[in-house]
């Protein structure tokens, strides 16, 4: 028996195994060749179904048109000026009515979203197309599509250690908890990876729009002032310190403009926000 379940947990890995490295596809914006078993059009319905019950979570959508038009116009001008506009995505920005919860993100296929809470935290358009570009980047990076991949293939490898562990006096589920532990840890390094990324696309995609990239280093300042310190060791988290990422966004603002920041890229309007949190 022990055989048996020894032999069935290689299967299922060598099935894994197949099945995750057997999928690879060349992102044409970062050059990296990825191992993503979705279409781009398959990330677009997921984004889509899963768009309104993200948005429940958070509140729903906030209730002000004009706050909405105004997210979405920025977040337009990114896209429509950049290689982003360019792919199959379809993209939406929108804010969600959430005063408490500073955070943003993307689906898979373009959806993004905006807190309130972080919107009345920002202090102009240039800040908000960090953001959005930065969400942007995570979308045009396939990012969610990647993580997808990932996740499945991990899942395959604990199910294989913990069937050919079974049922062995406390090994198994030693082994399996080791398994899973690792799995996680791995995930969480593609997540900062991820993050980096995406802000060195956010930086792109914002000039590229023409807006100021140093805003996008304004934005880490504010999260790390909303966090209050209360932040686990950065080995164990998704995001990597604020801190640390001011220093990456510094990089790739040099590498695209080693002359300096051209005058001509713009802070935009300063932002003011009413009602979800208060007119500042």
């Amino acid at each position: 028996m022990r055989r048996s379940r020894l032999l069935i947990g290689i299967a299922m890995a060598v099935v894994g195994l197949l099945s995750y490295y057997g999928y690879r596809q060349v992102n044409p914006i970062t050059g990296e060749t990825q191992h993503i078993s979705l279409t781009q059009d398959q990330e677009v319905t997921l984004g889509l179904q899963s768009a309104p019950q993200m948005a429940d979570e958070f509140g729903g959508l906030d209730p002000d048109p004009e706050v909405q038009s105004d997210v979405e116009g920025v977040g337009q001008r990114i896209v429509t000026r950049s290689v982003a506009g360019k792919t199959p995505y379809q993209f939406r920005f929108r804010v969600l009515a959430d005063a408490e919860t500073v955070n943003a993100f993307a689906l898979p296929g373009g959806p993004v979203f905006i807190t309130r809470a972080l919107l009345n935290r920002l202090e102009n358009e240039a800040q908000l197309a960090g953001v959005l570009g930065h969400e942007v980047g995570h979308v045009v990076g396939r990012h969610s599509a990647e993580q997808i991949a990932t996740s499945q293939f991990a899942q395959t490898l604990v199910g294989a250690v913990g069937v050919a562990t079974s049922k062995e006096e406390g090994g198994g589920q030693q082994a399996a908890y080791l398994a899973g532990f690792v799995a996680q840890m791995v995930q969480l390094k593609y997540g900062r990876e991820d993050e980096l990324q995406a802000d060195s696309l956010g930086v792109d995609l914002m000039s590229e729009g023409g807006y100021d990239p140093r805003a996008l280093i304004n934005v880490m300042e504010i999260l790390a002032r909303s966090s209050g310190g209360a932040r686990q060791p950065e080995f164990l988290s998704s995001h990597p310190d604020p801190g640390n990422r001011q220093e990456k966004i510094r990089e790739a603002i040099a590498k695209r403009f080693s002359s300096g920041v051209p005058a001509g890229l713009t802070l935009g309007r300063a932002i003011t926000v009413s009602g979800g949190g208060g007119e500042r």
